[in-house]
């Protein structure tokens, strides 16, 4: 006799008659509380890979994770004093760290990121897609082919090498977080291409958490405003980075320290019923979407 295909429910069929209702009654009970672990070990035995992880808000998030257990590669593109510094400060907090130089815009380079992270850990439980690069123009007809090519290959192409070379090594209750920006909601007329990407990446993402939902892997966003990153500097002039961030409802840049919580909180359990999400960590602006 062939077998009914109905999956069994979740939980068994119930009904209280009186609101709100008796938690001791139901079956199985709610959980209120996720297994206790030690103060600090959320991500205790993950191994990440984070891009752009040398410096900015990549550092952060290695930092951050290094304080809750996990080992983290950092892969980054020439800054070798800046990535020589992260993993000094991973190691302090007691994680494993492995550099990985070269440029993510390129899809052979990113194969390489996941098979030496296998090769060295075996495993791979967190992917964070974050390097990017931006180059402001006043015009849109100053933006020239080269330009819109390479802020696309860095900033989102690479983002698909990444997740279509880590996918396979990926196992249930793994993650994916991918870095877009509040300009992704808001728009700037000084960045355009940058814009664009970054609002490429919050469809992805949403499009992606979908594609693997049934997988049991979580695919998540973090939308930073205003965030005082080495980039800032190497992209504005002086004028510009002494008010940079200032025009947010908090009046400051924040500092990546504040971000990192957010990439922590999203690869952790307590993020385990989230998916296709954006956190905006943006001193206070309002979005939409």
């Amino acid at each position: 006799m062939q077998k009914s295909s109905k999956k069994k429910p979740v939980r068994p069929p119930q009904h209280q008659k009186k609101q709100p209702g008796i938690e001791a009654k139901m079956r199985p009970e709610p959980e209120y509380a996720k297994p206790s672990k030690p103060l600090g070990g959320r991500l205790l035995g993950k191994v990440a890979v984070i891009t752009g992880g040398d410096s900015g808000i990549g550092r952060a998030v290695a930092v951050a994770f290094a304080e809750e257990g996990a080992h983290v590669v950092i892969a980054y593109l020439d800054e070798e004093v800046d990535a020589r510094k992260t993993q000094e400060l991973v190691e302090e907090r007691g994680g494993k760290a492995l550099l990985i130089a070269g440029d993510v815009s390129k899809e052979k380079h990113c194969q390489r990121i996941i098979d030496q992270t296998l090769k060295k850990f075996g495993q791979l439980d967190i992917l964070v897609n974050n390097a990017a690069v931006q180059y402001p123009q006043a015009r849109l007809e100053d933006i020239t082919a080269d330009q819109l090519q390479r802020t696309f290959a860095t900033n989102i192409f690479s983002h698909f090498y990444l997740t279509k070379a880590a996918l396979p090594h990926l196992a249930k209750g793994s993650c994916i977080i991918n870095t877009t920006s509040v300009t992704a909601y808001r728009g700037s007329s000084h960045l355009i291409d940058y814009s664009a990407t970054k609002g490429a990446i919050v469809s992805f993402t949403r499009s992606l958490s979908s594609a693997l939902a049934e997988k049991g892997i979580r695919v998540n966003g973090v939308a930073p405003g205003p965030i005082w990153t080495p980039l800032i500097p190497a992209t504005f002039k002086a004028e510009e980075v002494s008010k940079f961030g200032t025009d947010v409802p908090l009046k400051r840049a924040g500092e990546p320290s504040e971000v990192g919580p957010c990439y922590v909180f999203l690869a952790s359990d307590d993020a385990s019923y989230i998916t296709g999400q954006i956190l905006h960590p943006n001193g206070g602006e309002i979005v939409n979407g």
